[in-house]
């Protein structure tokens, strides 16, 4: 086992396994707002009820911005989640490819500079129309090793001294269940290389689907350690002749969020819970309220100082 994979396993024991206190939970949504104010954005999520943030939008040049940004968002208490670089950094194309790597590279250096919890893109894929696209080489040894090399390339670049870089879970390339995300944090060996904890993603045939629940205390069980931030999600099954699962708001589909808020409360420092792929400020208000509303039920607080 490698010596990062090893220090995160040690913290199991008094960890995410054997504590059953809740704390306190903090959710995040996007920003609705056409203010550009580092002062205002942080005030924005803070009059929404969110003490989680996505990164807004900064240039790693631009120091200036980066400290006001970070200064504006710790003075009312939100944590900037996450810098998401969402370009595929197996493109088959190698110009192309070696660009997608320099754009994440940046991204982690941008993350760290600003404080957010962690830099998040998918391992990428192979398929040359979809840079997130399907394909029978996304389940290879040499997908793995490439991933890898890339995970380690771009943490040694940077060298971050307090965010983590993170793989999104993926359906259809790797990692695309809880033991291979195990494999890759033990591949890569980098303290700097953590977990970003998609659940819905990981959803992708009827027996996970009807056992959420297991797959959910599965992740906590195995990957908590390592959980640098969360998507909020939910997924509804639409009956047809072949498997269909949709993206949902969360409360109207399947995924069991009493585990989901319970597992992530239980863990000594929760990461952050931030909803996503809504359209509007209205369905991302729904979601939070029924986020929230179905945490108060189980006794967890979210979003206190």
């Amino acid at each position: 086992m490698g010596s990062a994979l090893a220090a995160g396993a040690a913290g199991i024991a008094h960890g995410s396994t054997t504590d059953n206190a809740s704390r306190p939970l903090r959710l995040g949504a996007p920003a609705f707002t056409k203010t550009d104010d580092p002062q205002e954005l942080a005030r924005w999520h803070r009059a929404q009820g969110y003490r989680a943030a996505y990164c807004p939008k900064a240039d790693i040049k631009d120091a200036q911005r980066l400290r006001s940004l970070e200064q504006a968002f710790a003075a009312e208490d939100v944590v900037i989640a996450e810098v998401g670089r969402w370009c595929n950094l197996l493109d088959p194309d190698p110009v192309k490819r070696a660009k997608n790597i320099a754009t994440v590279t940046e991204g982690l250096a941008l993350a760290d500079e600003i404080g957010a919890k962690c830099c998040v893109d998918i391992a990428g894929s192979f398929n040359p129309d979809v840079w997130y696209g399907p394909h029978p080489d996304n389940f290879t040894t040499r997908f793995f090793d490439a991933a890898v090399e890339n995970a380690r390339k771009i943490i040694d670049a940077v060298k971050p001294r307090r965010t983590k870089f993170c793989y999104e879970m993926m359906g259809w390339a790797m990692p695309e269940s809880v033991d291979r995300y195990l494999d890759i944090l033990k591949a890569v060996d980098r303290p700097a290389f953590a977990v970003h904890l998609d659940p819905c993603n990981l959803i992708n045939s009827p027996d996970k689907f009807y056992r959420n629940t297991d797959l959910l205390n599965e992740c906590f069980d195995k990957l908590g350690p390592w959980i640098a931030s969360c998507h909020a999600k939910d997924l509804s099954w639409e009956i047809e002749m072949n498997v269909h699962f949709r993206e949902v708001q969360p409360g109207k589909g399947s995924l069991d969020y009493d585990t989901f808020l319970r597992r992530l409360a239980r863990l000594p420092d929760p990461p952050p819970l931030m909803i996503e792929h809504l359209s509007g400020a209205e369905e991302y208000a729904a979601a939070a309220k029924h986020i929230v509303e179905t945490g108060q039920k189980l006794g967890i607080a979210f979003n206190k100082v």
